[in-house]
């Protein structure tokens, strides 16, 4: 962005008094107004705005938030990168949790206060130049992504998470994280551990489906001696243990229902009491949960309670598979490489193209472990100083993985992203060009040049 060029800030909102208030307000950005999702969408795709301020009652549903958390949703999920702050007068503690949940950068509440609204605006325009510059950055010298201190990714899909659990970590709420095995659960888990005020403490975890059901209670809540047949001593629990930093329960569908009656009476009370003990003990512990069990559906099953959920569930974080995450499966095979390759087989440098284009099509039905399984064994097979396809036990080498060179590549993207805009309209021409964001005209050149005529 050259020095004359001003940041896009998208508006949208249908009071057309805020409008013209909130376009004066903000002289250091270009303005853009939208009054309904549709506009919204079509503004963000011709413009591409860095930052969105999005008012929750728009049209028609302006008394309800129905229409503003859909407009969210589609905005995040077309340019995940965008910093959306939200705004709304509809309950607003329970909105803000919400949209903070589901991706958006922060959350004010009418009616506006321009000066506060402007340095929200301020900060997230900041926010979005450093991270842009830290992806310039990182494609340029092909350096692992780090975020939460550990977790490697480049995805946006990912990237998004990761703030949310930034943005949680010191607020006084329970967060559970919605995954399939293998994706970095408890990594991330840890990862709001560190970034929290209770890093100090320890992070206590517990998988909930490993432990029979008959020990998970002494294992939870601890045992005073003589409680039962084996009880030679008194043990505390792992919640007691977690006493000033966070537990983590993993699989928490997992636990009975009589222990889900104890868990919750803890976590509206507080205070636990060891098996075969009478003294109440008072805890104070963050709690994050993981599941890859659809707990609603076991709401409706009468397996799981509704109470202890909502209790669980004030933020909820969805977490990508891996084959929802392009690119970060090279990205992580090559620090797997990094982290093995010393010890295992010293030998191995790097991948052939053919190794890294199976890695890119492979769908990872389990995720990053099996990733770091099959990368182990890769590691330990190679003959070479490149693991192969085969290597990975991913079939043979492909000879030629990629398009010739990038303009190729653009083109053949281009052709596939024009063909599906062109089917979701039934061929109207100007709704294809309004849906990919260019002009008539343009679209029009585009299909001459990749033969795609009618």
């Amino acid at each position: 962005m050259n020095a004359h060029t001003k940041a896009k800030l998208l508006i949208v909102e249908d009071d057309e008094g805020l409008q013209r208030q909130l376009r004066w307000a903000y002289d250091d950005y270009e303005v853009l107004i939208a009054s309904d999702r549709e506009a919204a969408l079509n503004m963000l795709r011709a413009e591409e705005p860095a930052v969105v301020t999005l008012d929750l009652g728009l049209p028609p549903d302006p008394d309800g938030v129905t229409e503003g958390f859909a407009t969210l949703e589609t905005i995040l999920s077309l340019k995940p990168d965008t910093k959306v702050i939200v705004a709304s007068g509809h309950g607003a503690r329970e909105s803000a949790l919400r949209a903070i949940s589901s991706g958006a950068y922060d959350f004010y509440q009418k009616p506006v206060d321009i000066d506060q609204l402007g340095l929200i605006v301020r900060r997230a325009f900041q926010l979005h130049g450093i991270e842009h510059e830290n992806r310039r950055l990182g494609e340029r010298v092909g350096d692992d992504q780090k975020v939460l201190g550990t977790m490697i990714t480049a995805a946006p899909e990912m990237l998004k998470v990761a703030r949310t659990i930034e943005r949680v970590a010191n607020a006084a709420v329970s967060v559970m994280l919605l995954g399939a095995s293998g994706t970095g659960k408890e990594l991330l888990a840890r990862g709001l551990h560190e970034a929290s005020g209770r890093r100090g403490g320890a992070f206590v975890a517990i998988n909930c489906a490993a432990i029979p059901e008959n020990l998970l209670e002494a294992e939870l809540f601890g045992y005073e001696k003589g409680a039962f047949t084996g009880a030679i001593k008194t043990t505390e629990g792992k919640i007691e243990l977690a006493h000033g930093g966070t537990l983590f329960l993993d699989e928490v569908g997992d636990i009975p229902l009589p222990l889900q009656v104890k868990l919750l009476r803890f976590l509206q009370e507080r205070v636990i009491e060891r098996i075969g003990g009478r003294k109440a003990i008072p805890v104070d512990t963050r709690i994050v949960c993981a599941t890859h069990q659809d707990l609603e559906a076991m709401i409706k099953a009468a397996s799981f309670r509704e109470d202890l959920y909502y209790r669980l569930a004030e933020i909820v974080v969805r977490i990508p598979t891996l084959s929802d995450r392009p690119g970060d499966a090279a990205l992580l095979a090559k620090h797997f490489l990094k982290r093995f390759g010393k010890e295992m087989n010293p030998l191995v440098q790097g991948f052939t193209p053919g190794a890294l284009a199976a890695i890119d099509a492979w769908p990872w039905p389990g995720n990053v472990r099996e990733l770091e399984n099959r990368m182990k064994r890769a590691i330990i097979m190679a003959d070479g100083k490149l693991i192969t396809a085969d290597d990975l036990d991913l079939g043979p080498d492909d000879e030629d993985p990629l398009p010739v060179n990038l303009k190729a590549a653009r083109e053949q993207a281009d052709r596939k992203v024009i063909r599906q805009a062109l089917a979701r309209t039934e061929h109207n021409i100007s709704n294809t060009a309004k849906l990919l964001g260019i002009s008539r005209p343009t679209l029009y050149d585009l299909l001459k040049q990749y033969g795609l005529q009618q």
